[in-house]
């Protein structure tokens, strides 16, 4: 018989495809192969608990390799601070940070909200071609909207 989250798989497999999201297939292709392997009981709370972290650790990576192969060095940073996009992207960036450290938090303490960040990241992913490095910074933007919306109600 197939499971619910087989079929849920499935789904998202066909959203994927419809919407030709590479990223969403292969995410969902890695976990068809885990469950179909027998190595979903404790593969997938491992991915669960440590994923987040893999995904900003290979972002960092990413991010940082253009200082590692020598084409960003110290020049270029000391010129980037003399433009006001410079000091823009700056200041998002710490937004964003604290907007996640309140995500982590909405996270640990209300983790049900995790099924409607899922769905809005793999609703943008595959409907807006948006990247799915959401539902952290999505648990931020709802943990700070539910801070503003409280102390209004």
């Amino acid at each position: 018989m197939i499971s619910e989250s087989l079929l849920f798989l499935f789904l998202l497999l066909i959203i994927g495809l419809i919407a030709k999201n590479s990223s969403l297939m292969v995410a969902v292709g890695i976990l068809f192969i885990l469950k179909a392997g027998g190595l979903d009981a404790k593969s997938f709370s491992f991915v669960q608990s440590k994923g987040i972290n893999w995904g900003v650790t290979i972002i960092t990576v990413a991010v940082l390799a253009p200082i590692a192969s020598g084409d960003i060095g110290f020049k270029d940073l000391t010129g980037a601070f003399k433009s006001s996009y410079a000091w823009i992207a700056l200041i998002s960036g710490m937004a964003v940070a604290l907007l996640a450290k309140g995500g982590v938090k909405l996270l640990a303490d209300d983790p049900q909200i995790t099924t409607a960040l899922v769905l809005g990241t793999i609703l943008s992913v595959s409907l807006f071609k948006g990247v799915a490095v959401g539902p952290l910074i999505g648990a931020g933007i709802a943990y700070a909207a539910m801070k503003v919306f409280s102390f209004f109600s």
